[in-house]
């Protein structure tokens, strides 16, 4: 079952998108007041989206996207190279 704190921001990032498409309906998207709305709601539907979305990656439900770390760790790891050895003065030299 979902936790609800990620019900409730898929539930308030859906909610603006509807007062978006009623300024769309209504013709104020046009307006100076209407393109701000519009900005203003598409902000608040973002800022829940990213909080739902880092509630998923936390749980592990987003798993898929991280091809990187999957691919690091299926790649055989290279043996680290060794370091030159440097000689060492005989006694006599300086």
């Amino acid at each position: 079952m979902l936790p609800m704190m990620l019900v409730i921001s898929i539930v308030l990032g859906i909610v603006p998108l509807f007062g978006i498409a009623w300024t769309i309906v209504t013709g104020t998207v046009t307006t100076v007041d209407g393109l701000f709305m519009s900005l203003i709601l598409l902000t608040l539907s973002g800022v829940f989206f990213l909080n739902a979305f880092w509630e998923l990656r936390d749980r592990g439900a987003l798993a898929f996207l991280d091809k990187k770390k999957v691919a690091v760790a299926a790649a055989p790891k290279a043996a680290p190279k060794a370091a030159p050895k440097v000689a060492e003065p005989k006694e006599g030299e300086s």
